[in-house]
């Protein structure tokens, strides 16, 4: 196919045939040449632009982002309301058992009486011979005073109940150390407790390597609270460990005769009180704890001692606390009353 170009160079060609010199021919393919390749008539390409692409993708883009935006959005409303409604939840269930507490606390304030408390277990199957209760010093000024009410209600309650054995853990042993303050503030509890009745038990305050406070009496039974520390945990067994092995370095006992009653003996040895008249009421005093309880919203041993538990049922009253008002950890009657329940419910496997 001839190009429109080529056409006009053949007109002009045959227009002067005959005409034109040898010269002029000689100059013909430049001329046309240079017609033909005349870069100033050249424009340049268009390279076609698919605009509808671009206009695409960029549209897609923005949706997608658009979306995304959209869903933190959305997620970020949704945790918030769900966030509202379990505070609100929270807070409704604590001021719940606020209200039900302060009213049992005012009503058992009201009514302190053995009688009472004998009904609130009346229908439990079982009772701990030995319990024992873990508490924490307040870090208020008023913080030992607050520490040693509490071991007083702890020993009101125990005593109506009719557990006469009882123990309390303190980890600094800072009760230890004002035994002879104590005990007339137990025993003014104790008398507020049966100020109708004439059953009143004595009290013998003891703890480990401490004289004991207070007497037996020969006419009603004997409370008898024991006082621990986190010295009588890990450093009684270090002391025992230390005894059976100059024993056996000695010759005086053989490692096949160290067995778990000999053990026993010599944490029960180191346990004990110093000697007085009241020794012979201690030395009944069973080792082991029945129940444990633990003041508090998590199960936290805080040093106890450990061997006397390896059969102890367990009990945490748990936490609450409302606003200003926080008293999780607080040593409460009805902390008390769930544990013994729990006691009772429990069923006794003895480790197997």
């Amino acid at each position: 196919m001839i190009s429109q170009r080529d056409r006009e160079f053949l007109d002009w060609y045959h227009s002067q045939e005959g005409k034109a010199g040898l010269d002029k021919l000689e100059n013909t393919p430049k001329l046309y040449l240079r017609g033909l390749y005349d870069l100033s008539n050249l424009k340049k390409p268009e390279i076609p632009v698919s605009s509808t692409y671009d206009n695409r993708n960029t549209k897609a883009t923005r949706n997608n982002f658009i979306h995304v935006m959209l869903k933190v959005q959305i997620y970020h409303l949704i945790y918030t309301i769900m966030h509202i409604i379990f505070d609100v939840m929270e807070r409704s269930i604590q001021a719940y058992y606020l209200v039900i507490s302060h009213a049992l606390s005012t009503f058992y304030r009201d009514h302190r009486t053995p009688e009472l408390i004998n009904k609130d277990i009346s229908d439990l199957s079982k009772l701990p011979q030995h319990l024992s209760v873990i508490l924490t010093r307040h870090t208020a000024e008023n913080g030992l005073e607050t520490l040693m009410d509490e071991v007083a209600e702890l020993a009101a309650w125990s005593a109506c109940a009719g557990i006469m054995q009882l123990s309390v853990y303190e980890k600094t042993g800072i009760l230890k150390s004002h035994m002879s303050t104590l005990h007339p503030i137990i025993n003014a509890k104790l008398a507020s407790y049966y100020r109708y009745l004439s059953q009143e038990p004595s009290l013998l305050l003891f703890a480990p390597k401490h004289p004991i406070e207070g007497t037996a009496s020969t006419d009603n039974k004997s409370l008898k609270l024991l006082l621990l520390s986190s010295t009588d945990g890990r450093e009684s067994l270090v002391n025992v460990t230390k005894s059976l092995a100059q024993m056996s370095t000695k010759g005086q006992l053989s490692s096949t005769d160290i067995t778990q009653e000999i053990v026993n003996a010599k944490v029960s040895d180191m346990s004990k009180p110093l000697q007085n008249d009241s020794n012979l009421e201690v030395d009944s005093f069973k080792s082991e704890p029945d129940l444990l309880l633990i003041f508090g919203s998590s199960l936290k041993l805080d040093g106890y001692p450990p061997w006397p538990i390896r059969l102890t049922e367990m009990f945490c009253t748990g936490e609450r606390s409302h606003g200003l008002y926080r008293y999780g950890g607080a040593v409460e009657y009805q902390g008390f009353l769930r544990g013994l329940r729990q006691y009772a419910g429990a069923e006794m496997r003895v480790g197997r």
